[in-house]
């Protein structure tokens, strides 16, 4: 069991983040455990080209055999929203002599040696960090970015809508029930049953706010392998199915008459918060498109939107609800 702490000023501090360095390195489970992540499996076999033209060796060695990653590969999100480079630095910046202390505590405890491409490179620490963060970085240009990334972004940030929907409406309770069936809040402590270590771990928050980050790449809320580390909890994002490609949902023709198909169509597939970016995606059409028919649907009031962070997120309104003939999920 690992427990954090909240008193009230920590509570009212909790906060929402997604983190792109986050997704690259657990997302590195996906190739030494890929039979873990079944609704990320077509996106990823698809990307397996452009991986297999990395330093795969290297990247597949910072993945444990009970799917721990290294603590520094994943560090607390600074922001709601920060960019990929501005977190790759602060991976670039841990002192070379805390790398061995990172890799040891994510592959002793379990009973295996370091990997042979990593004991090998700790000879020369500071190397070994450059190449690390070398080959996260070119891992995330060549595969992650340009198509996996934007659609990911949208799922996640439509996630964090929802939750402070959650929190807003039925309170912390509710919020933390919510997000996975490992949490228990009682009494001013959050408790994750952690399953995969017998170490009980206990963490005052004091201060430092608890910031909670979802993630494609895990199976329930895990934390980080450090108690030492400034708090944080990662849980499975909501709305994961999305990103295998979903059916489109058919718009009733008596709609499409009202609106015209392609605004039909928009209105059905808003079945949950989501981003132009995502929803050119969904209906294969260019952004541009998306936004003319969504600028018609929000005059109208069939949508309503939301900013969070560089992203504006749309869903339908209770008359756009009424007009489909189906319920929004929120």
């Amino acid at each position: 069991m690992h427990r954090f702490r909240l008193g009230l000023a920590d509570l009212a501090s909790t906060s929402f983040a997604c983190s792109p360095i986050q997704e690259a390195a657990l997302s590195l489970r996906m190739w030494t455990h890929p039979g873990f992540y079944v609704l990320q499996s077509p996106a990823f076999e698809r990307l397996r080209p452009a991986f297999e033209r990395l330093d795969s060796t290297l990247l597949l060695s910072l993945v444990a055999d009970n799917r721990w990653v290294p603590d520094f590969l994943t560090p607390r999100p600074a922001s709601p929203a920060p960019d990929f480079r501005t977190e790759l630095a602060v991976v670039r910046a841990l002192p070379p002599e805390e790398l061995r202390p990172e890799l040891e505590q994510t592959f002793l405890p379990n009973g295996r040696p370091l990997p042979a491409s990593l004991a090998a490179g700790l000879a020369d620490p500071a190397r070994l960090l450059a190449r690390i963060a070398d080959a996260l970085e070119e891992y995330w240009e060549l595969c992650l970015a340009p198509t996996w990334w934007p659609q990911a972004r949208a799922v996640l940030e439509a996630d964090l809508v929802y939750r402070a929907r959650v929190l807003a409406q039925q309170g912390a309770a509710a919020l933390f029930a919510n997000l996975d069936h490992r949490l228990h809040w009682e009494d001013g402590v959050l408790s994750i049953n952690r399953r995969w270590t017998p170490q009980d771990g206990e963490i005052t928050v004091d201060g430092r706010g608890l910031v909670l980050v979802p993630t494609f790449f895990a199976r329930g809320a895990i934390t980080m392998i450090s108690n030492d580390r400034a708090p944080q909890i990662s849980y499975p994002a909501r709305g994961q199915g999305g990103m295998a490609g979903p059916p489109v949902p058919v718009a009733p023709r008596a709609l499409e008459q009202l609106l015209g198909a392609p605004k039909a169509r928009l209105l059905a597939v808003l079945v949950e918060p989501a981003s132009t970016t995502d929803l050119a995606y969904r209906l294969g059409v260019t952004p541009g498109a998306v936004s003319q028919h969504l600028a018609v649907l929000h005059q109208t009031g069939l949508v309503t939107r939301a900013r969070h962070g560089r992203s504006v997120l749309y869903s339908r309104s209770p008359l756009g609800d009424e007009l489909t003939g189906s319920p929004r999920r929120s």
